[in-house]
C-alpha cells in the first residue's frame, strides 16, 4: 500500500514539475507564432536571424540579407527580436522567447 502511495506521489510530482511547464511553454510559443506580422525581426530554431517579408498559414518568407529570401515553416520561428534601445548610454538588443 505504501509503495502505491510513493508511485502516486512521483506521478503527481512529475506532472507538476515536467508536464505543466512544458504545456505553458508550448502555449506561449503558439501564441507568439500566431502574433507574427510582416516586418517582425525574428530568430529561427536554427539560429537564423531575419525579417519576415510575407506570411501564410504554414509558411514564412524570411529575408536574411538584402534580396535573399528563404521559405520556412511558421513553427520554425523560435522568437521575436525586440528593437534595440538605449540603456544608460549602452545599446542593448533584447529578444523575447516563446
Amino acid at each position: 500500500m505504501i509503495a502505491l502511495l510513493y508511485i502516486g506521489l512521483i506521478v503527481v510530482a512529475f506532472f507538476f514539475l515536467i508536464v505543466l511547464p512544458q504545456r505553458r511553454r508550448m502555449a506561449a510559443h503558439q501564441a507568439m507564432v500566431a502574433s507574427l506580422v510582416v516586418g517582425d525581426d525574428v530568430i529561427t530554431t536554427g539560429g537564423i536571424h531575419g525579417t519576415i517579408r510575407s506570411l501564410d498559414d504554414e509558411v514564412v518568407r524570411l529575408e536574411i540579407a538584402d534580396g535573399v529570401l528563404i521559405r520556412l515553416a511558421r513553427n520554425a520561428v523560435a522568437q521575436k527580436v525586440v528593437p534595440e534601445r538605449q540603456v544608460g548610454g549602452e545599446s542593448t538588443d533584447e529578444t523575447t522567447t516563446g
